[in-house]
């Protein structure tokens, strides 16, 4: 592409476009995107190369995180083809407006771009934008929280015959698989998805599915309480994501380690992210989905009860003034491998466990001196030791 820019300048489109799917794979889109707009610049509007250009302009945006520039160059191919025959950048075009207008709470057209998008490929019997228009559907009614509809809408994604769709398509497919079997409770088949996806992820070498395939990872290791193993996870989703200007995988990391810090007592640090999580995504314009709003709603009151008001408008007022870099950098801050984590009931003593038991029943230090025949001062220097250890 470099030489061609400097010799030959027809082949310059094409080059650009043809290195658009491997720019995607790599995470490089970001850095390929100027050379594929200036090439796209040059060609005439509503042409084969040009239309093909503005899709994979519309990639690089949605990378970025700006769902409405990338809903804008979506529209723009999706035009300039209307009235011609069916194909397949009209259907990959509007397999990814449903995404778009997901992201920006416009589920009903969304559901209907998706829907397109599939009788296109259909008709043209396009195996990987069938695969495409199915995985979107699915994302369409997650946002929408018809978990039921989502997980069908995945599985009819799944069996279309790996042999007959590019490999990239294939991970993406059961990354959303993972995310939608999440939101409906089947976590030990969420986990054996992830897991073998994640594999081919690393083995293909595909940073953006493995970013996000970190995170579903992490947020199952915080629902079986393996919170050094998910904070080790989120730490590498979050680096990779940074590296690669992953914008939505940065924000899904940062929600996950806004649950990280709720479970092991770091209230202020957890308000402080999803403040930062809640001011990015309304930068944006992008809507929360309402899974993830569920799934905040009782840690984001625990959070408030045990900080009071003053110190949860103070922790919400730091995260609200965030960059998403910096809340990525502070994410990254709260995951290091030495900060302090909660101890497993294993580092307290029978007797510890059988004193914290009493005090999480509301007695005072008396009661539980007369029920355990201790004095008030052992309760107390047990009740020390147990603050020292966790």
């Amino acid at each position: 592409l470099a030489w061609a820019r400097e010799h030959d300048a027809a082949s310059v489109l094409r080059l650009a476009v043809a290195l658009s799917p491997w720019w995607r794979l790599r995470g490089r889109l970001v850095e390929g995107e100027p050379l594929l707009r200036a090439a796209a610049s040059q060609a005439p509007p509503g042409t084969d190369g040009w239309c093909a250009a503005w899709y994979w302009l519309g990639q690089a945006a949605m990378s970025l995180g700006d769902f409405t520039a990338a809903l804008g160059h979506f529209t723009m191919v999706r035009d300039a083809l209307a009235g011609r025959v069916p194909s397949r950048v009209l259907a990959d075009c509007l397999a990814s407006r449903c995404v778009a207008q997901s992201n920006l709470g416009r589920l009903g057209e969304a559901i209907e771009d998706g829907r397109r998008a599939l009788d296109v490929a259909r008709q043209i019997d396009y195996p990987a934008g069938q695969a495409q228009a199915l995985t979107n559907l699915a994302i369409a009614v997650y946002y929408a929280n018809e978990i039921s509809d989502a997980v069908d809408w995945a599985r009819q994604a799944e069996r279309i015959d790996p042999e007959r769709i590019p490999g990239a398509i294939a991970r993406i497919r059961s990354t959303v698989l993972g995310i939608v079997l999440i939101a409906a409770g089947e976590f030990s088949a969420a986990e054996r998805c992830c897991t073998d996806t994640l594999a081919l992820c690393r083995a293909a070498g595909d940073p953006p599915a493995e970013a996000a395939l970190l995170t579903l990872l992490a947020h199952l290791d915080l629902d079986a309480g393996r919170l050094g193993a998910a904070a080790a996870k989120l730490r590498e989703s979050i680096q990779m994501a940074t590296r690669i200007a992953e914008q939505t995988e940065l924000l899904n990391a940062i929600d996950n380690c806004g649950h990280l810090c709720t479970a092991t007592g770091r209230w202020a640090e957890a308000l402080t992210l999803w403040a930062a999580l809640a001011a990015d995504t309304e930068r944006a314009g992008l809507t929360d989905p309402q899974e993830d709003a569920l799934r905040r709603r009782e840690p984001l009151r625990k959070a408030a009860a045990a900080l009071g008001p003053d110190r949860a408008s103070e922790a919400e007022r730091r995260g609200a003034a965030m960059t998403l870099a910096t809340a990525a950098e502070f994410a990254l801050m709260l995951t290091a491998e030495d900060q302090p984590a909660l101890p497993g009931p294993g580092r307290l003593s029978r007797r510890e466990r059988e004193l914290i038991t009493l005090v999480a029943q509301g007695r005072t230090d008396a009661e539980i001196a007369g029920h355990l025949t201790i004095s008030i001062r052992t309760v107390r220097s047990h009740l020390d030791r147990i603050r020292d250890k966790t």
